[in-house]
């Protein structure tokens, strides 16, 4: 019989607590082995009940959620979902959260509380189950790889007009700091989905600028596809590229999920096939589901160059592991290798 994902619940709401608790027991695959109030009192809960995942309130009294993560995980490492409020300071405190260590997160209801309760907690129990077995061990020697691999650029001349393609779900806003903040400015225009609800796409569009030497900015209707920029698929839209002319073109639009998201991976890929065709590339990085996978295939049957991250590196090896199985990835590569292989690719094309 298949051990079931036990999780430690953190929240200072007795309510909450409760709440998320009975949400997550009704899969039969999961087990709440306790609760916590604060994070003094959950760190010495995982010591002794090791759980497989902890939820973590992304803001509570004596220390919050980022100030506990950039504690434990060094010292702990385990994957940790938050439970973020859809606040301006939640955002923000949110992505600091997943730079802290955090796998991914979700959001409180906003306004449908009843709907929108229920679908945090059906959110909720596939992503504890998606992390479980994230590889998280990174972590503890976090601080000395990042000094060799942060400040690393790689150089390029002026290149023929490419279109890059990017997409991620969990652990996904990381991965792609590790691959943008190293391309350096004259690198071909890249059109990123990560997989976010509305308002945390704008703010992770800005950190990321603060960080890279492109331009990055979350996509609006009719933006140009350029070399030197980085366009963010906006939460709650889908974003497709078109040609006008000689030039490529966003397209972001109210519409249906496609396999479930909005953005949606797939969306991306398959207008970048049919659009860009051979004078693009296409990279899959890590998310839980298959996302983009038959876009990916699209992809590099019009021509293009394709990549997807591999097991070792990946917080979820789902969408990389489809796109890889379906034939829609050239090969599997290292994520803190993706920057220079891209490189060299666009070199040799140029």
């Amino acid at each position: 019989m298949k051990p079931k994902v036990r999780v430690l619940v953190v929240d200072d709401s007795a309510l909450v607590r409760q709440i998320i608790s009975k949400g997550l027991q009704i899969d039969s695959e999961i087990e709440v082995v306790g609760t916590a109030s604060d994070p003094y009192a959950a760190r010495d809960k995982i010591v002794y009940l090791k759980p497989d995942v902890l939820t973590l309130d992304v803001e509570m009294p004596k220390m919050d959620g980022v100030e506990f993560l950039r504690k434990l995980m060094p010292q702990y490492p385990i994957p940790v979902l938050m439970v973020s409020a859809l606040t301006q300071r939640g955002k923000q405190i949110t992505l600091d959260a997943l730079e802290a260590g955090a796998v991914d997160f979700v959001t409180k209801p906003g306004s449908d509380v009843a709907r929108g309760l229920n679908e945090m907690l059906v959110e909720l129990r596939e992503k504890v189950k998606a992390v479980a077995k994230a590889d998280v061990s990174h972590w503890k020697k976090r601080r000395s790889e990042k000094k060799k691999l942060e400040y690393k650029r790689y150089s390029l001349a002026e290149s023929t007009d490419k279109v890059i393609a990017i997409g991620a779900s969990t652990g996904g806003t990381e991965a792609l700091r590790s691959i943008l903040e190293r391309l350096p400015r004259s690198t071909p225009g890249i059109v990123v989905v990560q997989h976010m609800p509305p308002g945390f796409t704008e703010l992770f569009a800005k950190r990321l600028d603060s960080l890279c030497a492109m331009e990055v900015k979350e996509a609006e209707e009719g933006d140009r596809v350029l070399t030197g920029r980085i366009l963010i698929a906006p939460g709650g839209k889908q974003m497709s590229v078109y040609r006008s002319g000689g030039l490529y073109r966003t397209h972001c639009q109210d519409g249906e999920k496609v396999n479930g998201h909005k953005p949606s991976v797939e969306v991306l890929f398959q207008s970048v096939a049919k659009y860009s065709g051979a004078n693009s590339i296409g990279i899959m990085l890590t998310g839980m589901g298959a996302d983009g996978a038959d876009g990916l295939v699209e992809m590099r049957k019009a021509g293009a160059r394709t990549l997807a991250q591999d097991e070792a590196s990946c917080v979820v090896f789902g969408m990389p592991k489809e796109a890889w199985l379906r034939g829609g990835a050239e090969e599997l590569v290292p994520l803190d290798l993706i920057a220079g292989k891209l490189v060299h690719i666009i070199e040799k094309a140029s």
